[in-house]
């Protein structure tokens, strides 16, 4: 069985609105054993939609829909999903007792504009939303296509990315499972830092090529992580469980010094988590990353337990002030070396009052490289109670990216020294 997903809106077309509804939507669905065949993005038009149902309805079992369906003018989906199914909007008076209690709950009147969201089509079952105002719409239609059994079903939401979340969740995935019975599929995501996709495939070559039929490996690379996931799709779900888990072991034995969690596991969650365990504390000496680190950090719930604070040095004359940075240190080797990078831990695990420290200093760009220290070198330095180490790195020429390598190689560092 597979399945079709458009989403309707022109801000999607012109860019206004990432479309963060599909990857969702999509990710959900294959976690729950199905098979997205295509992704169609179209705009505000009836003729649009209408062409787009069709199609849809042709090379899939089960269309799903988000977006168009609100109480303004431009929202024109429900009243194009009545003539593609030959119906009318009728008032529904369950539905009208949901928008009541949404403007209710909110301290507002409904206005007329609003009332028209307890319209819906005559033959569409209507899908509760909690989170507000527009229902969803389940249809299901006889379209011809040669060995298909049974009718096409059609599910229209919000484009409100959290009602159509909770809708999917609550209500449609589980309705799916009961009509359609998808194979069981079991995902595992090993999360990996400090070696590129090329690197990491050369490595785990003969493994790959030596994985089970039922089981599929993907590389999903980003700045500074390469995730790898483990796919498992088959009959009996206690049996693909213990498949793919016996393969991640393999795999974690051939990369182990890469690997630093699973699933959706964080590297900033980790350290934090490490920390705690040790009863020690965190500081940050920051140039190049400009506070991106202690971002990550504080971005963990309860990290005010570890974290104290940080430095954000990117002047050399704050590196002097604030770190305690000698000028001829700094004249002799550069704000870019191991030697600063090393003094900017030392004055931060001091000023701080600190056990452990991260400092980096570097060349972000996408200007001040030179022959000698390209854009994108970049020195991390950690001290801990017992040392303080450096290391230096050629991320690249992307000062997006540099940014983001730096911070999350930095806080691999810490971790393999915390461990």
């Amino acid at each position: 069985m597979n399945i079709e997903i458009i989403n309707i809106g022109d801000e999607l077309l012109i860019g206004q609105v990432v479309n963060t509804n599909a990857s969702w939507m999509g990710e959900q669905l294959s976690l729950s054993g199905f098979k997205v065949q295509q992704f169609t993005i179209i705009g505000d038009t009836r003729e649009q939609i209408l062409d787009a149902l069709w199609k849809a309805g042709e090379r899939c079992e089960v269309v799903l829909i988000s977006g168009g369906i609100g109480p303004t003018k431009d929202d024109i989906t429900k009243t194009t999903l009545c003539d593609f199914f030959g119906t009318r909007l009728v008032f529904n008076e369950e539905a009208y007792k949901d928008v009541e209690s949404v403007f209710a709950r909110r301290g507002y009147q409904v206005t007329e504009l609003n009332r028209q969201q307890a319209y819906l089509p005559e033959d569409c079952t209507g899908i509760p939303n909690k989170l507000g105002t527009a229902r969803g719409m389940w249809f299901e239609k006889d379209i011809p296509v040669p060995g298909r059994k049974g009718k096409t079903v059609y599910v229209s939401m919000p484009g409100v990315p959290f009602e159509m979340q909770a809708m999917m969740k609550e209500y449609i995935i589980p309705e799916l499972k009961k009509r359609f019975h998808p194979k069981s599929i079991y995902h595992k995501t090993i999360m990996t830092q400090g070696i590129g996709e090329s690197f990491l495939a050369t490595l785990i070559e003969e493994w790959e090529n030596n994985l089970p039929p039922a089981i599929r490996l993907a590389y999903l690379p980003q700045p500074g992580i390469v995730r790898l996931r483990l796919t498992g799709t088959g009959d009996d779900e206690t049996e693909i469980l213990d498949l793919v888990e016996k393969q991640a072991d393999k795999l974690s034995l051939l990369i182990s010094e890469y690997i630093f969690g699973e699933d959706d596991d964080r590297l900033e969650a980790i350290v934090g988590k490490l920390l705690l365990e040790k009863n020690c504390s965190l500081g940050t000496a920051e140039s190049c990353t400009g506070g991106y680190i202690a971002h990550l950090l504080t971005s963990v719930p309860g990290s005010s337990a570890y974290y104290k604070g940080s430095i954000i040095a990117y002047d050399n004359g704050i590196k002097e002030q604030m770190l305690g940075i000698m000028p001829e240190t700094i004249d002799e080797y550069g704000a870019v070396s191991s030697e600063v990078a090393t003094e900017m831990a030392i004055g931060a695990q001091t000023n701080l009052n600190v056990d452990y420290v991260i400092a980096v200093s570097g060349i972000a760009g996408p200007d001040g490289g030179t022959k000698e220290k390209p854009i994108g070198t970049t020195w991390i330095a950690i001290a801990t109670p017992e040392e303080v180490f450096s290391k230096q790195f050629l991320f690249g020429d992307s000062r997006d990216r540099n940014i983001r390598r730096a911070a999350l190689q930095a806080l691999n560092m810490l971790r393999k020294s915390l461990l």
